[in-house]
């Protein structure tokens, strides 16, 4: 992959954090390809599989962002794995920057609610912010849908180990619970079992889709 800093410059961004998630899935699983697999003509097979899957993720880039991932398919070893994610990082598109002003704006009737750090927060590494308040026993998340950015909140209640519903990865969970008006007056409890630490949550995410029906759930 090329290492010139201009390159990286004049290239925009065009990769989202589940899709760079994904493609970090793909290239783990070529590299234990290539240690368990012992026919080429079946391993170059998978691989390209495996590359035409991430392809798939794209469908209006440039033909220098499509050069980038057909280079993909030289990856044989974990290290070139690590050195590629870190030269993807730079077209990676941040999630939107969430000030602590975007926080009071997206929950104006939760009064001196504690907003993470946010300084600390890489905004590339993220499909949604996720936290915790433990002086009110609530979680909030922050997500992008249609186009713009919603809050969302509700009761936590820790589970045990399982299938989180936004991630599909196998973490520790809770029972995020919110209440949703269902009628003209009425109101329901909606939610389900989510990673209790949103940071693995966003690393485990290779699509939107889950999270965005979720919130579809959530914000009926």
């Amino acid at each position: 992959m090329d290492n010139n800093k201009n390159t990286v410059m004049e290239i925009e961004a065009f990769i989202r954090s589940d899709q760079y998630h994904f493609i970090k899935f793909q290239l783990k699983s070529m590299v234990a390809a290539h240690s368990t697999m012992k026919d080429n003509e079946i391993l170059n097979a998978f691989k390209f599989h495996s590359i035409d899957k991430v392809h798939a993720l794209f469908h209006d880039i440039s033909e220098s962002q499509r050069e980038i991932l057909n280079k993909l398919i030289e990856i044989e070893e974990e290290a070139q794995v690590r050195n590629v994610l870190a030269e993807l990082k730079a077209y990676v598109i941040p999630f939107t920057k969430v000030t602590e002003k975007t926080v009071a704006k997206l929950f104006p009737k939760i009064k001196k609610l504690k907003a993470p750090p946010l300084e600390e927060i890489d905004f590339k590494a993220i499909s949604y912010l996720g936290w915790y308040d433990n002086r009110i026993n609530r979680k909030f998340m922050i997500a992008e849908h249609n186009g713009k950015l919603i809050g969302l909140q509700g009761t936590f209640l820790e589970s045990q180990k399982g299938i989180c519903s936004l991630c599909n990865g196998i973490e520790e969970l809770g029972l995020f619970m919110s209440i949703v008006k269902s009628g003209k007056e009425t109101y329901t409890s909606r939610g389900n079992y989510i990673c209790r630490d949103s940071q693995k949550c966003n690393q485990n995410m290779i699509t939107l889709d889950k999270l965005q029906q979720f919130i579809e759930v959530l914000k009926e």
